[in-house]
């Protein structure tokens, strides 16, 4: 049984870290144990709602049933086949006998009329994956009823104000699905603007920058170098009322 799973497991492309029991966790990329202990998640989610946004693999909607929501509805844009594929989602909502609703959707195509209103909505490494995250976060705001949790590349570190850096090419990690790297202050003002009344800041990541050879290089020409250490990962709570 558990050679057969992890037979089944080498064939999906992982995203997400996912204990599926009988020794076997599947290979994921992203740092999901550590994210999920930044998030501040309730231990106990008896009786709640859980929207799970952008959920790839399913670990947080899966997290999120293991504590105990009452219902818990993961979206996304699978791809049909490959990388960001539902393949890894399903295999693990059959293995771990999971009741998680799923639904492939747009986030710009979500109402409260077609998925609902949920307690807790999970925002997690989204944000900075959209072309208008403004446009984005005010179509959150009908659908949360008591908070918003928000995850998400950050740049502009070295700015005291609402700043973004943009990405039109592969800037961000080579990937050319990356369109913005807000500041701290910038998110909180785009989730004000979109109309949450509260928003707390929990966790900000600033890398360790080392005064490398590029910089040594770049000053001895004379020339503009932006230190690795404006950009890292934070996350925030925000509430409607």
């Amino acid at each position: 049984m558990a050679a057969a799973l992890q037979q089944e497991v080498a064939k999906i492309r992982w995203f997400h870290s996912i204990d599926l029991g009988s020794g076997t966790v599947t290979p994921g990329i992203d740092r999901t144990a550590s994210k999920l202990s930044r998030l501040a998640l309730p231990a106990d989610l008896t009786g709640k709602s859980v929207l799970d946004i952008g959920a790839w693999d399913g670990f947080f909607s899966f997290e999120a049933e293991r504590r105990g929501a009452s219902r818990v509805l993961a979206i996304d844009r699978w791809a049909e086949s490959g990388w960001a594929s539902r393949d890894g989602f399903d295999l693990a909502h059959s293995i771990l006998g999971s009741k998680v609703e799923a639904l492939k959707i747009d986030l710009f195509d979500l109402t409260p009329a077609r998925v609902g209103v949920f307690d807790f909505v999970l925002f997690l490494g989204v944000l900075y994956h959209l072309r208008e995250p403004l446009a984005g976060l005010e179509r959150l705001r009908p659908l949360t009823r008591e908070k918003l949790f928000v995850e998400t590349h950050v740049d502009m570190l070295h700015c005291k104000e609402a700043a973004a850096a943009f990405y039109p090419g592969v800037e961000l990690n080579g990937d050319p699905s990356s369109w913005w790297g807000p500041n701290p202050a910038a998110v909180a003002e785009w989730l004000n603007q979109a109309g949450f009344a509260r928003t707390d800041l929990l966790y900000v990541q600033r890398p360790v920058w080392r005064f490398g050879h590029a910089a040594h290089l770049a000053l001895l020409r004379g020339e503009k170098f932006m230190p690795a250490f404006r950009r890292g990962r934070a996350v925030f709570h925000a509430f409607p009322e």
